[in-house]
């Protein structure tokens, strides 16, 4: 609930109640009127990131070509054993890092976002959501070098894209809002307790490897059943059907991991923006 004064808008401590029309409106309202404020943002972490780097943004090239680059020498060394994957194995290991990263890379700075604002979190009353939300365009800036790289990879490899490759980006927002959704609730989290970071760093490791980023899942095997249940397989595997075979493997997997994604975002805003004015008292 809110009142207008010359201009500037008052909160009442009953905004925070119930979950009616009338708070999403208010909430993403709220998100609207932040653009400015997450545009800023965005630059001070790109300006903190890649100010006196020798490298700079060649970074967000290296970092995907080593990794790349190691599972290729694994597989070709027989130790993964991946098999024929119908594209170059070096272009489909791209394709499953370059997705995954909106995750493995996501989730961590989304969840320290609110501890690396600092001091700023305690003396400026602004809608901290913002902070989560612009540590998320860091992702979107480097997605966006990937997917250069793997355009460049793609036509060293000869390999030609469908035309569905144009419905990348949709099928890319699940993804994100999943990512926001988790990250929204673990950067609250990390707030109460300091360790939250250091696990999520440890369990998006181990998830890589039961979700087929690098690696097909198969038929019948171990991975094969955690991947009906895990929504990250079913959303990397579809940026992979999109952009190459121009249709998805499982149609309705990637239903239930979006409608998952969106119930999870559209949870995690309400419950951040409920808890949003006592993050100030535990910085």
């Amino acid at each position: 609930m809110e009142e207008k004064t010359a201009g500037e808008r008052i909160y009442l401590p009953v905004q925070n109640a119930g979950w009616g029309w009338a708070i999403w409106r208010e909430l993403f309202l709220e998100l609207y009127e932040s653009r400015g404020l997450i545009w800023r943002l965005f630059l001070r972490d790109f300006s903190a990131r890649y100010r006196q780097s020798i490298l700079g943004i060649l970074w967000a090239l290296i970092l995907p070509a080593l990794g790349v680059g190691t599972f290729v020498l694994l597989n070709r060394s027989g130790v993964l054993q991946v098999g024929n994957v119908g594209v170059p194995y070096t272009v489909y290991a791209l394709m499953g890092l370059t997705a995954w990263h909106v995750f493995g890379g996501g989730l961590p700075v989304c969840t320290g976002s609110i501890l690396a604002g600092g001091s700023m979190v305690v003396k400026i009353n602004f809608p901290k959501k913002a902070l989560v939300i612009s540590a998320l365009g860091q992702v979107v800036f480097e997605l966006l070098i990937r997917l250069g790289l793997l355009t460049v990879v793609m036509i060293v490899f000869r390999v030609a894209p469908s035309w569905t490759v144009v419905f990348v980006p949709m099928v890319l927002i699940p993804l994100f809002l999943f990512v926001l959704g988790l990250g929204l609730l673990l950067s609250l989290c990390n707030v109460v307790i300091r360790d939250t970071a250091g696990v999520v760093g440890v369990v998006t490791s181990f998830l890589m490897f039961l979700t087929p980023v690098v690696y097909p899942a198969g038929e019948g095997g171990l991975l094969a059943k955690i991947s009906v249940y895990n929504p990250l397989a079913v959303l990397v595997t579809a940026f992979r059907d999109v952009a190459l075979k121009g249709t998805l493997t499982d149609p309705a997997a990637f239903g239930w991991a979006s409608g998952l994604s969106l119930i999870l975002f559209l949870f995690s805003f309400r419950v951040f923006h409920i808890m949003e004015a006592r993050i100030a008292e535990r910085i």
